[in-house]
This record gives structure tokens, C-alpha cells and sequence, in this order.
């Protein structure tokens, strides 16, 4: 397969096509004729699987007590139970972060016939605190998320949020995607060009697609503005590209 018309211009294109807006995404290729020259549209796609390489997760746990400074005291001490638990699983004292306290008073409320407020009484005060986990070992992430209900057994009340799974290195990732989609859609060219009895010219412009991360095997919908799952552990990203050449 010859690619002599898209080397020349590939190292180009990966910087120019990081600007420029997204296009439509379609599987239409066609030659442009008109007085002044000849043109191929063509549309190349590049996807990649990869698994995630960082997970986050929060737990979010609270006390109620009449007592304010009790109920802190409560909190701290759960504080203290969730950190030992969490360092127990595998995780590393750098990878907790804590949110401050949140406080709010509780009344129970008394209404007339007409639903207006007759009066409040002070039942007590709720305490929350959340846990944020990130980590590199999203296979620890995944346990965590489903093993901290484990503190229940300990008194403490807490909710485990779904985890989320992001790739730090999507931005090497989308390049070599965009080179793959790229040389797939100069390929998709010289084949309609060849068919026209007509031989491809240079790379006239070139405009990047939407850029999707899906889940893999989940199917998510595509959408025109960009999905980006971060459910997942195991993702396959897509990006297309749209690319006009003359015709010589």
C-alpha cells in the first residue's frame, strides 16, 4: 500500500488537526468535480481498547447527635476507623483525602390544615464527611467501592459511590489514533482515485471528527458532541477525521 501522499504532511496534520473544530462524521467518499480542479473527500477512522490506568472512588459516612461537639468527636473517631481500614486494603495514606465537615440542624416541624409552619422542634444535628480515593491500581479501586460496606459491621455509616476509571495518557493515545485514521482515510482515497482512473494529489485539508470513549462492548450510544465514559475500566476510544486531496 502506498502512502508517499500522507507521509509527507502526517507530522503537519497531528499539530493542525488539534486546532481546528470538529466536522461531521459520515462514510461518504466522493470526488468534487468543477472548472478549477478536482477534489476526494474521504472520512478515516482510528480506535484503540485500552484498560483505564487510574480510579477514583469516594465513600461518604455521618453521625447524628443532640450534641454538636459530640457529634464531632463521633466523626473523628469514624474518620480514624475508615483510614485504618482503607491503609489495611492496600491503599497509602498520600491516596486519602478528606472533605471538611458539613453540619446541618434537624427540626421536626409542625403544619395547620393550610400546610403553614406552626412550629419547629430540635431534634439533632447531622455530621457528613466524605473519602476520596484515588489510585493507579484501579483493580484495588474496583474492591474498595464494593468491600467499604464492610464498616457498616463497625457502626459506621457509610455510602459507596460507583467508582470512576479515567487514562493518563489519552493524549498520546489520541495522536497515534489520529495518524491510524489518518493513513485509513488515504487508503479509502487512493482506492477511489484508482477506481476514477485518476491518480491522488496532496492533502488539501484536513478536519478531526468527534472523539468518543465508550465503554467496551457496552453499547453506549455515539453522540455528535463526544462521549466520554468514565464507568468503565476497560474503554475503546475512536476518533474520526475528514480529509479532502486533489486529484491529479
Amino acid at each position: 500500500m502506498n502512502y508517499k501522499h500522507i507521509k509527507p504532511h502526517l507530522n503537519t496534520f497531528v499539530i493542525f488537526i488539534a486546532i481546528v473544530g470538529a466536522a461531521a462524521i459520515g462514510a461518504q467518499a466522493f470526488i468534487n468535480r468543477n472548472s478549477h480542479s478536482d477534489r476526494i473527500y474521504v472520512t478515516g477512522l482510528g480506535s484503540s481498547d485500552f484498560k483505564s490506568d487510574l480510579g477514583v472512588w469516594t465513600g461518604r459516612y455521618s453521625v447524628e447527635n443532640v450534641d454538636l461537639k459530640e457529634g464531632y468527636t463521633r466523626l473523628q473517631e469514624h474518620r480514624d476507623a475508615i483510614t485504618k481500614f482503607l491503609l489495611e486494603k492496600g491503599f497509602k495514606d498520600e491516596d486519602l483525602t478528606f472533605s471538611s465537615v458539613s453540619t446541618e440542624t434537624n427540626y421536626r416541624n409542625k403544619y395547620d390544615d393550610h400546610g403553614n409552619l406552626l412550629d419547629q422542634t430540635f431534634l439533632n444535628y447531622s455530621l457528613t464527611q466524605a473519602v476520596d480515593v484515588q489510585s493507579k491500581d484501579v483493580d484495588l479501586i474496583s474492591k474498595i467501592s464494593r468491600e467499604a460496606t464492610e464498616l457498616i459491621n463497625e457502626g459506621i455509616d457509610i455510602y459507596s459511590d460507583r467508582p470512576s476509571y479515567y487514562y493518563t495518557e489519552l493524549a498520546k493515545l489520541k495522536i497515534k489514533m489520529l495518524a491510524e485514521a489518518t493513513i485509513d482515510g488515504t487508503t479509502r482515497a487512493e482506492q477511489i482515485a484508482e477506481n476514477a482512473n485518476n491518480s491522488l494529489g496532496d492533502l488539501r485539508n484536513a478536519q478531526m471528527g468527534v472523539f468518543q470513549i465508550t465503554a467496551q462492548n457496552g453499547g453506549e450510544d455515539y453522540s455528535w458532541g463526544g462521549t466520554f465514559n468514565t464507568s468503565a475500566m476497560y474503554k475503546t476510544a475512536s476518533v474520526t477525521v475528514r480529509l479532502e486531496f486533489g486529484v491529479d
